[in-house]
């Protein structure tokens, strides 16, 4: 008799694997000093902390006359004494006189209002017609409104965006530190792999497809802060396979392929790095994306994603992001979440937790694309964001489901 198969592991459920995953993302040492101008996308690794006010004095918000607003009745009318621009030094406001101001220019001392230039009517003979009475206060923005001085404007871990950048330059900084870039070695595996270009479509041989996901992946990785080192594609053995591990883990923080995680014969990725070093995390329970795999060789972190491109794209967008983003120091890893109404059903589901091609419609509900195969590639360029949905449970139209816009995700 056959003696009884052990009884198999169930698989980790997505949050345990990202938990498990997150636990070995230690943040890179390493830091370097950047122009805010070159800062996008990274990693702060240092408080920002503001030296001077902003605005460094009380300034106008509005082209128009500097008043004491005791002084304004309506329909009043006062000399000129003084012509002020945005960067020019004031003179105190003579008594029973305006100030001509422009945006941005500092309030002069004694005057304590702004009457928009829309409610004045300049006279021939240089004088002012005040038509509007303002209240104490009107148009000015205080010293210090936006930032204080020592005040923390920047906090590490923020990832800098185009705001950020305008931000750390208002306060004086021309350099600030940023996390190292991580250095990714990408390959794809698959004797069936061509590259655009290679092989001209008419030509491809039977079985053989274009390699999509190189592409996407290394896009992915370049938005994130990395430094991409492609090494191309490793055909199915397992020798080529255990030499491009061991070549990719010399001087990378990451090793990412895609393809070869299966159970297959041909798949040779999960047992070289088996046999270098540890695969610590291995199939997870998620609809697409359920070939992930998680290990180190060396130094290196080892992440293998699953060829079919729909998986592959989900589980880095999910999985490998968030992982990239903690090597960086980033504070912020999880994802936004809208509820939104389904303009479907989906009687369907599956036991695994899925993960939808969904978009918006003008109607703020979501549409669903209408094949959900992990190889149909157009579902991720036709949706705008991905429905995340638990396990076992079918979708009634109408209902409140979890969207995860894409803008987010591939930012």
């Amino acid at each position: 008799m056959n003696a009884p198969q052990p009884a198999r592991r169930p698989l980790r459920s997505l949050d345990e694997a990202l938990a498990a995953l997150l636990a070995q993302a230690q943040p890179l040492a390493d830091t370097e000093a950047v122009s805010p101008f070159d800062a996008d996308g990274r990693v702060l690794a240092e408080d920002l902390v503001s030296a001077l006010q902003v605005p460094p004095q009380d300034n106008s918000s509005m082209d128009g006359y500097a008043v004491r607003a005791a002084e304004i009745s309506e329909g009043v009318v006062l000399p000129v004494s003084q012509r002020i621009p945005a960067g020019a030094a004031a003179q105190p406001l003579q008594a029973g006189s305006v100030a001509r101001i422009f945006t941005g220019a500092p309030v002069p001392a004694g005057a304590d209002a702004i009457v928009m230039q829309e409610d004045t009517e300049a006279l021939e003979d240089g004088r002012v017609r005040i038509a509007r009475v303002p209240a104490a206060g009107e148009w000015i923005r205080r010293s210090g409104e936006d930032i204080t001085r020592g005040s923390t404007v920047l906090a590490r871990g923020l990832r800098i965006g185009p705001a950020a950048q305008g931000l750390a330059a208002s306060i004086g900084r021309d350099r600030i530190r940023v996390a190292r870039r991580p250095r990714v070695a990408l390959f794809s595996t698959g004797d069936e792999l061509v590259m655009p270009g290679a092989v001209a479509p008419e030509a491809m041989k039977p079985g053989a497809i274009y390699n999509s996901n190189r592409f996407f992946l290394r896009s992915l990785l370049l938005r994130l802060g990395c430094e991409v080192r492609d090494l191309g594609i490793v055909p199915d053995q397992r020798a080529a396979t255990l030499q491009a591990l061991q070549d990719a883990a010399q001087d990378n923080d990451l090793i990412l392929t895609s393809g070869g995680v299966s159970v297959g014969e041909e798949d040779h990725i999960k047992p070289a790095v088996q046999q270098l070093g540890t695969l610590d995390l291995w199939q997870i329970a998620m609809k697409p994306g359920k070939p992930f795999a998680y290990g180190r060789i060396g130094d290196a972190h080892f992440i293998g994603l699953p060829g079919n491109p729909v998986s592959s794209f989900v589980t880095f967008v999910l999985l490998v992001r968030p992982f990239l983003l903690k090597l960086q120091g980033a504070t912020q890893l999880e994802p936004t979440t809208i509820p939104l109404p389904a303009h479907f059903d989906w009687p369907r589901p599956d036991k695994r937790r899925e993960f939808l091609r969904a978009r918006r419609n003008a109607q703020g509900g979501l549409e669903l694309f209408p094949n959900q195969s992990s190889g149909v590639l157009t579902s991720t360029v036709w949706a705008d964001g991905l429905i995340d949905y638990p396990g076992s449970q079918a979708i009634a139209r109408g209902e409140l489901v979890r969207f995860l816009p894409l803008a987010d995700l591939l930012a």
